[in-house]
């Protein structure tokens, strides 16, 4: 059956933590008829939010790994994907957004724009994805949409406008105004499922026109036609509808709604929204890099279309009763049962087994999947960001990873443990990019690292129920990095004569610190002293000294390498000769450069009663913080500051105590900065006492 390509919609519900986005998911499944029962986040009846299908989201209230749906509303189909609101998961955002054409970014009517918001929406600009606002919590006390709209404008910078109006608010709030209608919503029968229009409370008359003009406005800016008809009398709805969603694909304008996803008001016009103003898949350009035999990279839009070879995107990985469940988005061609594509990747031969389409933790098979849909495909070998074509060299832009900053050392209480916790590791590495592990030399313990102590405590908790390895785990401790401050020259010689032939290669040039924290390789040797074919092994000896600095055995940043001159010998040299005298070198020269030590700062922002201000500021200053800004708004204060990771291990027990448990906080990695002399010297002394201790 033939598919129109430009009723699908794949959106992605983001937020701040506790914003609604589960339960409005909920709500989604509902009306649109996909489910027949509503369950909540935190429910008595004990099933918990349809797409929060983990043990461990059900125990929590939270949303860990993102979950994909689908429904159908006014014959369009629709693809969702529910993110997790704590940084700690920002990958389960990061990797949504990649695959997506549009997305509801939904805000609380009470707290406005909170730290987590401006997270995503800054990820959202970061992959061009064009949204529409939702303002949830409309019925609690304190809402104040206006005020949220506003905040959109100056927090988020975003050309905000209303799209409705609440009709009452708080315990008042019974439906809302279309400001394209120019009509009164109210939803009524058996979980708001009853649409009924009417006209607009007098009362309320003419705040909707002053409202409707702002609307206007700014939707007639995308529209010449729209704007002629204003001028001439009464433009129409198709109109409106066409120069908004002009402008939200434009992403230069951010229709807002409104309404109570908990008490089922608002909901189907969102949907109706979602239909009208965001983008099908063949308006968005999604790019993809092409690698031509000559090794040359180009960057190409591709076509969206079922006739076009196939180009997929596994952007998520998830363990299945029956094994690897890879998630994919189509961005070309189609794939049918029993279809042969490559991983580009490893360039590995795949032979397309099961397609099915995920409803939460529920599937169901299909026999095709075309261009804009998002599948799954079952015993497929890839890793997350892994690309899939009919052949070609092509890789879908790859996502943006940030690093690991906490890390703690995990120990098997027994052999049968042991290879549980193997296999855990194994899996979850490959699942989340931002969970990563290494061995600890001196210690010889295996160290887990990731994005925060809730997201290490999430994957403990996993180990045990889905691998059944007991483990002990030690404190969590912060990754520091290591750098050099100032510039050192080198002239080195890597001789070796074993026999036979033996290595040669000699090196000349300086090292001195990267500003932007990078590894800055770079070549000036001229007159073929070093022969061209020799300079990579040269780089890739000092990349891989860059793993541990013999300064506290960290990782080491901020390095940038300038090769200048050397030498070598027609019989003696080679890739490994060369490699060695850069490693050589290294290890000789870096202790010149007056290594010092890096530590993660991190960007807090806490929120609470502004009768807590003193005592907030107080719970920051004493762990180092520095504050970047402080907002207040009726009643409600926020501080914004750079903390040292170090700092802020069992910082929630104290904001409770300190605030009555009335304020909450949330953190996400902002910077390396320069660690105070004290720290650096406690972390030297330790790592001289683990060689001491290694040596003997």
């Amino acid at each position: 059956m033939a598919r129109d390509i430009t009723k699908l919609r794949n959106i992605g519900i983001s937020a701040h933590i506790d914003s609604g986005k589960t339960t409005l998911t909920e709500r989604i499944l509902y009306y649109a008829g996909k489910i027949h029962s509503i369950h909540e986040v935190r429910g008595k009846d004990g099933v918990g939010a349809t797409m929060d299908s983990m043990e461990l989201e059900r125990e929590r209230g939270i949303t860990i790994a993102s979950a994909a749906t689908y429904c159908e509303w006014d014959k369009h189909p629709i693809n969702i994907i529910d993110t997790p609101g704590h940084v700690d998961f920002t990958i389960e955002v990061e990797r949504a957004l990649r695959v997506l054409d549009g997305a509801v970014l939904i805000l609380c009517a009470v707290a406005g724009v909170q730290s987590q918001s401006m997270t995503v929406d800054r990820q959202m600009k970061r992959y061009k994805v064009p949204r529409i606002a939702f303002i949830n919590k409309c019925d609690r006390s304190g809402a104040n949409p206006v005020r949220v709209t506003e905040q959109l404008r100056e927090k988020l910078k975003h050309n905000a406008v209303l799209a409705q109006l609440p009709i009452g608010l708080e315990e008042k709030l019974e439906g809302a105004i279309d400001l394209v209608k120019m009509k009164a919503c109210r939803f009524e029968g058996e979980m708001g499922k009853d649409l009924v229009w009417s006209d607009i409370p007098e009362n309320m008359m003419m705040e909707a026109e002053m409202r409707r003009e702002d609307l206007l406005d700014a939707a007639s800016m995308f529209s010449e036609e729209l704007m002629e008809a204003i001028l001439e009398g009464e433009p129409t709805e198709e109109m409106i509808h066409a120069a908004i969603r002009e402008g939200v694909i434009a992403q230069e304008l951010t229709p807002v709604f409104v309404g109570s996803a908990y008490k089922n008001k608002g909901v189907q016009l969102l949907l109706d929204a979602v239909v009208n103003y965001l983008p099908n898949p063949t308006e968005i350009d999604n790019e993809a890099r092409e690698v031509s035999n000559d090794g040359e990279e180009k960057l190409f839009t591709m076509s969206h279309s079922e006739d076009e070879p196939v180009i997929a995107h596994a952007f998520k990985l998830e363990d299945g009763l029956y094994g690897q469940l890879t998630y994919i988005r189509m961005y070309q061609g189609k794939l049918t049962k029993g279809d042969t594509i490559f991983n580009t990747r490893t360039g590995n031969k795949i032979k397309v087994g099961r397609v099915v389409q995920m409803h939460a933790d529920q599937m169901e098979d299909i026999t095709v999947a075309r261009s804009g849909d998002i599948v799954a495909l079952f015993g497929v070998d890839c890793a997350s960001g892994d690309t899939f074509t009919a052949g070609d060299r092509i890789s879908v832009t790859s996502i943006h990873v940030p690093e690991p900053v906490v890390s703690l050392a995990v120990v098997p209480v027994d052999n049968k443990a042991q290879g549980n916790m193997a296999k855990a590791l194994a899996r979850f590495t490959k699942e989340d990019p931002t969970f990563t592990t290494r061995k600890d030399e001196e210690t010889g313990d295996t160290l887990i690292m990731g994005m925060g102590e809730l997201h290490l405590e999430v994957y403990l908790e996993r180990m045990k129920r889905e691998f059944n390895a007991v483990i002990e785990a030690g404190a969590p401790k912060v990754s520091f990095r290591e750098t050099i401050s100032k510039r050192v020259e080198f002239d080195y010689t890597h001789k070796k004569q074993t026999g036979g032939s033996g290595q040669y290669g000699r090196i000349k040039g300086y090292f001195e610190p990267d500003d932007n924290g990078e590894f800055v390789f770079e070549s000036k040797v001229v007159g073929g002293n070093i022969p061209t074919e020799y300079i990579p092994a040269v780089e890739k000896g000092f990349r891989e000294m860059m793993s541990k600095g013999a300064y506290i055995g960290s990782p080491v940043q901020g390095l940038r390498v300038v090769l200048e001159d050397g030498a070598y010998h027609n019989v003696d040299s080679s890739d490994k000769a060369f490699q060695s005298a850069a490693k050589g070198c290294f290890r000789q020269n870096y202790t010149k450069g007056a290594p010092s030590v890096l530590e993660p700062l991190m960007l807090v922002s806490v929120e609470g009663p502004s009768e807590f201000q003193g005592d907030i500021i107080g719970t920051i200053m004493q762990r180092r913080g520095i504050i970047v800004g402080t907002t207040e708004d009726d009643g409600f204060i926020r501080v914004d500051a750079n903390v040292p990771l170090a700092e802020m291990f069992g910082y929630a027990t104290v904001l409770r105590s300190s605030t009555q448990g009335k304020a909450e906080f949330t953190m996400e990695f902002a910077k390396y900065a320069p660690a105070p002399a004290e720290v650096a010297e406690e972390l030297v002394k330790e790592y001289a006492e683990k060689k001491a201790a290694g040596n003997n």
